[in-house]
């Protein structure tokens, strides 16, 4: 399967060879939500910060000491004025703080990746590059992301990021810049358009084959 390789000024710059088989593994996969639902769920969950508190008994200032006779008041017995039932008291199984990650097998994950990918490839998406190449200037990158009509685009470079497009691209909103290793499908779904670099194509086809 030949894919057809772009400059940013969106001109011709060749075409990229990969085995059908792989090509149909990678990009030409049936999009599963269920799939992409799991890995976006599982990438959130370890953002979550976990650090949500609320005062248990132990917790809530105040005296100790029992509010009134345990008989003879005609009210009901109590044991401290910082029990839960009292304003200002304890909040009874409220949250404490965690950890919101877990476990999400790597075949999952695996599988996730290649039906994002696939995803945007179906859409019509997905836009290979010959190389992030950008003169540093953000005005420069703006202007021709805006002759493109991009809005919302990630990039995904080689192993490391071309320093001047990912200077260039940093104060433009609706634009991201990875490097290769750091695909991932959360960022892929989010932005409207995918470009991969030539290099970036060479080492994911070669990570997920």
């Amino acid at each position: 399967m030949k894919l057809k390789i772009t400059d940013i000024d969106n001109k011709a710059a060749g075409e990229v060879e990969i085995d059908d088989a792989v090509y149909a593994d990678i990009f030409g996969r049936e999009v599963r939500k269920d799939i992409l639902a799991r890995a976006v769920n599982w990438q959130l969950a370890k953002r979550r910060a976990g650090t949500h508190k609320t005062k248990e008994i132990g917790d809530v200032q105040g005296t100790t000491k029992k509010p009134y006779n345990q008989k003879g008041t005609g009210n009901a017995r109590q044991g401290s004025l910082r029990s839960p039932q009292f304003r200002g008291g304890a909040t009874i199984f409220g949250p404490v703080p965690r950890s919101h990650a877990h476990d999400l097998p790597k075949k999952v994950r695996k599988l996730a990746l290649k039906t994002a990918l696939s995803a945007k490839q179906a859409e019509g998406k997905l836009v290979i590059w010959s190389g992030a190449d950008a003169t540093g200037r953000t005005k420069d990158l703006s202007a021709k992301l805006d002759k493109l009509g991009w809005k919302s685009v990630l990039v995904i470079d080689g192993a490391e990021v071309n320093e001047k497009f990912a200077l260039a691209a940093r104060n433009i909103p609706g634009v991201d810049v990875l490097p290769q290793q750091g695909a991932n499908v959360y960022d892929i779904l989010r932005r409207d358009t995918l470009v991969l670099t030539k290099g970036a194509v060479e080492s994911l086809v070669e990570r997920l084959k």
